[in-house]
Formats: C-alpha cells, sequence, structure tokens
C-alpha cells in the first residue's frame, strides 16, 4: 500500500506572483487602523456597525481635517462596500487624502489600488513607489507585496535575498502571507541558507494564524518529521481543518490517512467523501479512485450522502 503522504511531495510550492489576487488579498485588513487615533470608529469597525464608524470618522474629520487614520477607514469602507455603496473611485480618493497625510495604510492600500487599477488608473510603477514609501514605514502589507515583486523581476532574475528580506520583515510583524512565503524560501534555500528548522518555525507560524496553505504544507512537514518532531495526529488535524475551509490538497491527504487510519481513525466512507469532493476540485488520485471502487454498494450510497450533506443539499 502506498504512503499516504507522499515523501516526494514538491518541496517548494510556487509562490503566488504579486499581480495575483492571492497577493493582493493582504489589502483589506493588512495593517490594523491605529484604534488610539480613529476611537469609536474603528471600534465600530471592528464590530460590524459599518455605519456607525462612518459617522464617527466623519465627527472626527469635522473637528480635525488632518485625521489620516479617520480617512482611511472611510476609504475602507468604500472600498469594501461596508455601510455604503462599494465604490473604487470614492475609495480611492479617500486613500490618496490619508496618503497625503502620511497614513502608512492608506498608502499601502492606494498602492494597492494602481496596482489593479481599481478606482484609478493602472499604474505598476506608481504602485511600487507607494509600495516602497509604506515598507519604510514598516508596513507589513507593503513589505510582503515588494518581496512579490523581488520575486517576479518582469521575466528577469529573481531576487530571492531581497525577496526574504522584505518577508523577513513582514512576517517578524504577525503577517502569515510572509511567514508562508519565507518558510518556502528556507525550504528550498533560495535567499537564505537552506534550513528546514527555520522553515517549519515559520510556517508553523503561518498555520497558527488560519493560513490555509501553511496549514498543509505545516501538516506535511509534521507528518513526515520535516524540520520539526513527527507527529501524525496533529498532521491529520491540521489536514482537516484545511480540508474543511475547502482546500482541494488537504482533502486529499485527509482522505488517504482516513483511509490507512493513520493519525486518525480510519473511516472509508469520510475518506471518500473528501476524495470525491476533492477530485470534483481537480484533485485526481488514482489510488483513492481504486478504493473508491472497491466499496459496497451500501458504502457508496453513504459516500454519496455524506457528500450531500457537507455540500448543504
Amino acid at each position: 500500500m502506498p504512503h499516504p503522504v507522499s515523501e516526494s511531495l514538491p518541496r517548494g510550492p510556487a509562490l503566488p506572483t504579486p499581480l495575483s489576487p492571492e497577493a493582493q488579498s493582504v489589502m483589506s485588513d493588512a495593517h490594523p487602523i491605529d484604534q488610539s487615533k480613529v476611537d469609536l470608529a474603528y471600534g465600530a469597525y471592528q464590530r460590524g456597525y459599518y455605519d456607525t464608524a462612518l459617522k464617527e470618522a466623519e465627527k472626527r474629520l469635522a473637528t480635525n481635517k488632518h485625521d489620516a487614520a479617520a480617512m482611511t477607514l472611510i476609504g475602507k469602507l468604500y472600498d469594501q462596500g461596508l455601510g455604503v455603496r462599494q465604490d473604487d473611485a470614492e475609495a480611492a480618493r479617500w486613500y490618496a487624502a490619508a496618503a497625503a497625510e502620511g497614513d502608512a495604510d492608506a498608502i499601502f492600500s492606494l498602492g494597492v489600488a494602481k496596482l489593479q487599477g481599481k478606482g484609478v488608473k493602472k499604474d505598476i510603477a506608481g504602485a511600487t513607489a507607494l509600495f516602497r514609501k509604506a515598507a519604510a514605514k514598516d508596513n507589513p502589507g507593503a513589505l510582503y507585496n515588494l518581496g512579490m515583486m523581488e520575486l517576479e523581476q518582469n521575466g528577469s532574475v529573481p531576487d530571492f535575498r531581497k525577496a526574504a528580506e522584505y518577508f523577513g520583515r513582514a512576517a517578524g510583524q504577525g503577517f502569515s502571507d510572509a511567514a508562508y512565503a519565507l518558510a518556502i524560501l528556507y525550504r528550498n534555500g533560495r535567499g537564505v541558507m537552506r534550513d528546514d528548522n527555520v522553515a517549519a518555525l515559520w510556517m508553523g507560524r503561518a498555520a497558527k494564524e488560519n493560513n490555509v496553505s501553511a496549514e498543509v504544507e505545516y501538516a506535511i512537514m509534521l507528518f513526515n518529521g520535516i524540520g520539526v518532531d513527527k507527529n501524525e495526529v496533529a498532521a491529520a488535524g491540521l489536514f482537516l481543518k484545511a480540508a474543511t475551509a475547502n482546500n482541494p490538497v488537504a482533502q486529499d491527504r485527509i482522505a488517504r490517512l482516513l483511509v490507512v487510519g493513520r493519525g486518525v481513525k480510519m473511516d472509508l466512507v469520510e475518506a471518500m467523501k473528501w476524495h470525491l469532493i476533492a477530485r470534483a476540485a481537480g484533485e485526481k488520485d488514482a489510488w483513492l479512485d481504486a478504493v473508491l471502487n472497491k466499496l459496497t454498494p451500501e458504502q457508496k450510497k453513504a459516500v454519496q450522502t455524506a457528500v450531500q450533506q457537507y455540500e448543504g443539499y
């Protein structure tokens, strides 16, 4: 019977490019607004009272037209369509106003808007300049994006060393995407000395921050004892957590573990449930297909029921 979690899995999954949706998803809450500057407005935003957040931010601006944090918050509300009609141009206008006041989060968010052409004209050079300005203020989202740009380099040779430096600065602030990216570089020895222990450290930190990609990679490291003590139970738990977050790789891996009962109690019906869900998402696995084909009609019926229950129909 083949090993349920292959030792020959790719050592370094490809990092997303700076222009990918994954790389830009950091924009929403990459650098929390300074609560001391926004007070009730930010508190209302955090609790989901968006109308109140807008009113409180506007009150602050009525008494201080240079309140950059309040401007940034209003920009976020328009950016995400929270309590107001979603409006990219209006969001960019508020970000630009706050950026002019020196707010790091606004500078970064305006950079993302320019990178995506969202509410403003697409301007990669301008976005990069804004990221550098925000990075000088230690904005983790800007640092992460600059790291990604060093890896892309528009077709030229990637600068892994610079990328690692940017990722390290962002990861040190608890930015999980950067911790994940840094772990990949340490695992592959790119830009840094290869070190599985350090890779596991950063991958584990990213996984603890609910970074799904990191959960999958850290689970593989735990299962195989790469840079961390081997722990099949903990690995299975992380695979299951990522599987419920609809990660097809994790669904495939937990299916294999459920078939052989490693790190988790053997359960063929549950295993095949995850296999079918993963397969529908494009994750092929001939070995699991063979297991499925050997089930009894009753077991196959139970699997279909389990899939339907999971998918809510």
